[in-house]
């Protein structure tokens, strides 16, 4: 049976991983983006297999939630696998921040990366309740962040979102699962993105990397991996888990 996937954030870096590392074994990916269509566009020609496609829009819009997501069940014809991976990382340290720029990190942080996953998560699982076949075998799996462990001096808001998704992912794991629905989630370390990049190969890019015993960050396609067994092979008993994918760099 067809395995049809919504990957957030999938126009580049690890949600681009996800949607190629889901694809090479099968799934029929909706690719969304926030608002950069032709770098979703070009996910979308690099994915193997077809019936591919693409949704865009704001997850930090409550309305556009919906409309998002009822495209991808339109496009694919159903949904199986969620994947909550698009996010914002925008410095705020507190000791330099004004107070109006504050509430507005704050604000736009928590909008995109911890309410617009709980909206989908509710369409998600709405779907799968009153879909044909019913709910078992749905997927969830979200994307958090080794800094709702280790902290994010500099982008509070960013720790702050990641910490609550993982609290989330475990709430839905523990209230879906008598549906046998899964619910898990990832936590990455720093990861070679264009969102990092700026720090890699700035004057902290060394420190950054030496945090690790590897003497290096993550490939997005090691994220990937990790997020691709959750969405297929993983054992339902791993529902509620957050995996450590840091390299070694942050031990709990």
């Amino acid at each position: 049976m067809n395995t049809c996937t919504l990957v957030t954030g999938a126009g580049r870096g690890i949600g681009a991983a996800v949607a190629q590392a889901l694809a090479a074994i099968g799934h029929t990916i909706a690719v969304h983006t926030g608002s950069d269509e032709a770098a979703a566009m070009r996910v979308l020609a690099s994915l193997p297999g077809a019936g591919h496609a693409v949704v865009v829009g704001d997850l930090s819009s409550p309305e556009a939630c919906e409309r998002i997501f009822g495209e991808a069940v339109a496009e694919l014809g159903n949904l199986d696998v969620l994947v909550n991976n698009a996010g914002v990382f925008e410095a705020h340290p507190v000791d330099s921040t004004t107070y109006a720029d504050w509430q507005q990190a704050w604000r736009r942080t928590l909008d995109v990366n911890l309410l617009g996953p709980a909206n989908l998560s509710w369409l998600m699982v709405d779907h799968l309740r009153h879909r044909t076949r019913g709910p078992a075998g749905g997927r969830l799996v979200s994307v958090g962040s080794r800094g709702a462990y280790r902290g994010e001096p500099t982008t509070p808001a960013y720790g702050a979102s990641k910490a609550a998704m993982h609290a989330m992912t475990q709430s839905l794991a523990v209230a879906l699962a008598p549906s046998g629905i899964f619910a898990a989630a990832v936590a990455p370390g720093f990861v070679d993105t264009d969102m990092g990049r700026s720090v890699l190969d700035g004057p902290d890019g060394n420190a950054v990397r030496a945090q690790s015993p590897f003497g290096r960050v993550a490939e997005p396609s090691e994220v990937a991996a990790t997020v691709a067994w959750l969405a297929t092979t993983a054992p339902e008993w791993v529902s509620g888990t957050v995996i450590d994918v840091n390299g070694a760099s942050y031990l709990r």
